[in-house]
């Protein structure tokens, strides 16, 4: 098994008993992956690209525990430090931990985007969420034509819509 599996194993234990949550991240990784693919990246952006999809929602079950409900700022402040125990453990490279705790602490900030990697994980989520929150067609065509940027995440999100 690579490191991307190894992780996504812990994370399946991690949510062990949460069947909605594994769902969801599995979708989020399979999108991540597909549009970092179709945009060229390059090895290394790639397999932080999927790893941040895999972890990115660490912080929910900790966060509902804590304080008997989560969102997305209370999942970036929780986050980032359960993904790099987790991503050690998996025996991540220190440079890979720390840009996947920033996508962990960002994965619900659409401002200040700067890089493809943060970019693709915005728009995979989203894509999942869209469907899971079952938001109405005009918000979900809105949000691709105000925040994606990625040709192959905006194609993706067209086709699967009918936009």
């Amino acid at each position: 098994m690579d490191k991307i599996d190894m992780t996504f194993m812990e994370m399946v234990r991690f949510d062990a008993g949460d069947a909605r949550r594994i769902q969801h991240f599995t979708k989020v990784h399979a999108y991540a992956h597909l549009i970092g693919a179709a945009e060229g990246l390059d090895e290394k952006t790639q397999q932080t690209l999927e790893l941040a999809a895999v972890v990115h929602d660490i912080g929910i079950i900790p966060a509902e525990k804590k304080y008997g409900y989560q969102n997305g700022k209370i999942q970036e402040e929780m986050g980032p430090a359960l993904a790099i125990e987790l991503l050690e453990r998996v025996g991540i490279e220190k440079d890979v931990i720390e840009r996947v705790a920033f996508l962990v602490a960002h994965h619900h900030t659409w401002k200040g985007v700067d890089s493809v990697d943060w970019q693709i994980l915005l728009e995979a989520d989203f894509l999942v969420n869209s469907l899971e929150k079952g938001m109405a067609i005009n918000t979900i065509e809105n949000t691709m034509n105000k925040l994606f940027k990625t040709e192959a995440g905006i194609q993706l999100c067209k086709e699967m819509y009918g936009l």
